[in-house]
């Protein structure tokens, strides 16, 4: 009997199963997936022995995929990118794509700057979001983990990281409220505080990381198909 090719991926409770992730994106609504971004859009990080070598994005594919096997997708993401970047180089060639579920991850590299502009990513990001939307896109943002809870860094470097990752956050936050966007939280990820999930790099999620990031993406888009229903209001 041959032993499962990702024996890892089975026992680790924060990490979907394709039962589940069937599950969760029953009824799949979107037929055109696209993904902008930096080096978080476009993939990067270590193996990890026991778990797929897929990044976040590729797993919300195949999984979308068992849903809608015609699925058509585009990953436009490069590392290195600033958010103004990401709008200049990429927007354009996402509506020429008309998808109708996009992924914007932009701004962690603004944070890395000498000067960390939070207001001037906002106007990126909201411009980014706002022409996805105008253009019948529903657009799923992330709030990035947080590196700094696993890894003590030296100061003032670690404060600072900190309080930039949080700016980004509320950032984020604000810009998908505005354009009723989706939002995967993986700043409060309870797995965030956990240095086994990143690379070697200390800046980008391993193997396992991206798996949990994939899952978060697939609830967050399993509660857009499935919203919780309201509770009766009683006569």
């Amino acid at each position: 009997m041959s032993l499962p090719l990702h024996p890892n991926e089975l026992v680790d409770p924060d990490v979907l199963g394709g039962h589940q992730e069937h599950a969760l994106l029953r009824e799949l609504p979107w037929s055109r997936f696209a993904v902008l971004g930096d080096s978080v859009a476009e993939g990067v990080g270590d193996p990890v022995d026991g778990y797929a070598g897929l990044f976040w994005a590729d797993r919300v594919v195949r999984a979308m995929r068992t849903q809608r096997p015609s699925l058509a997708y585009l990953n436009l993401g490069r590392r290195g990118l600033l958010a103004a970047e990401v709008r200049e180089q990429q927007l354009a060639q996402a509506l020429a794509f008309a998808p109708d579920l996009a992924v914007v991850c932009a701004g962690g590299n603004d944070t890395m700057l000498r000067q960390f502009d939070h207001e001037a990513v906002e106007r990126e990001l909201d411009a980014t979001v706002g022409a996805l939307r105008d253009g019948g896109a529903d657009v799923l943002l992330f709030t990035l983990f947080d590196i700094g809870q696993a890894v003590e860094m030296p100061e003032p470097w670690g404060s600072r990281l900190r309080d930039r990752l949080s700016s980004l956050a509320l950032v984020t936050t604000s810009v998908a409220r505005r354009h009723d966007a989706l939002v995967a939280d993986c700043a409060t990820h309870p797995r965030a505080a956990d240095p086994s999930i990143y690379s070697s790099d200390m800046m980008h999620l391993n193997m396992r990381g991206h798996a949990i990031a994939a899952g978060a993406a697939i609830r967050t888009l399993s509660r857009a198909i499935h919203p919780p229903v309201e509770a009766a209001g009683v006569a």
